[in-house]
């Protein structure tokens, strides 16, 4: 992107987490933006705090993600109000989980279906913004433990990550001679409101860090990062091979 003056990015889930600290980030760097989540009043007044510290256009809007009728309607709103959406960020998700085979499928559906079914949703709706615009840059945040797969909370959740993988990888198989480019993030442990209370995890950064280390990665419109580059990229090469008793051992 050329520059970041008058470009408007779409984020969602972005009433707190990284989604929240990605949308202060981007309002820095003086891009406008199209917020959305479920929580109205918290979007308010990050819309406020935005528009007080920096000469930007905010819009923000109620979206529950996990309906899909919905994802359409806002994402198709926000275009009309804007005019151009230049980068969607497909965020929103659940960090919910819990053991295989302990009685917990609603939960674990649950987390499958709002990390990836509802990812497919607003993929469609980006991309339709996209090719008819003929130019759109979709970012995808998926997760480290989308790597391999992960046991206890993780497993249900790594695999909704590791769907949403696969789902951008697809995505830009079917757009790589197009202008439209995509992105897939995988994030190591960031510490927010959603895991705030789990113990001390290896290698975590706070939530500040990690959005200002996401939006420099996002900016240079990667095929895919590791976030914290250090010490994920190389972790990731050596997840990929590692015994699965190694790997666990990071859950």
């Amino acid at each position: 992107m050329e520059s970041a003056m008058s470009k408007t990015i779409l984020i969602t889930g972005a009433s707190s987490g990284i989604g929240a600290g990605m949308a202060r980030e981007f309002a820095q760097k003086g891009y406008n933006l199209a917020i959305c989540a479920r929580r109205l009043e918290r979007l308010e007044q990050l819309k406020q705090e935005l528009e007080s510290t920096y000469q930007i256009r905010v819009i923000a809007k109620i979206l529950d993600v996990t309906q899909y009728d919905q994802v359409f309607q806002v994402f198709r709103e926000f275009k009309a109000e804007f005019g151009t959406i230049d980068r969607i960020i497909v965020n929103a998700g659940i960090g919910d989980g819990r053991r295989i085979g302990k009685g917990n499928f609603a939960i674990n559906k649950a987390t499958v279906e709002t990390n990836f079914i509802s990812a497919l949703a607003q993929c469609e709706a980006a991309v339709e913004i996209f090719r008819e615009q003929n130019a759109g840059h979709l970012v995808m945040i998926s997760s480290m433990s989308a790597i391999r797969g992960m046991p206890k909370h993780l497993t249900a959740y790594g695999a909704s990550k590791a769907g949403v993988a696969h789902l951008a990888e697809g995505i830009r198989a079917e757009l790589i001679d197009t202008p439209i480019k995509v992105t897939t993030i995988f994030p190591g442990y960031i510490r927010t409101e959603i895991n705030e209370g789990a113990k001390k995890l290896p290698f975590e950064v706070d939530e500040k860090t990690g959005s200002k280390l996401l939006v420099k990665a996002i900016e240079k419109q990667p095929v895919k990062a590791y976030v914290p580059e250090w010490p994920w990229f190389p972790l990731s090469l050596a997840m990929k091979v590692l015994p699965l008793k190694l790997v666990n051992k990071l859950g």
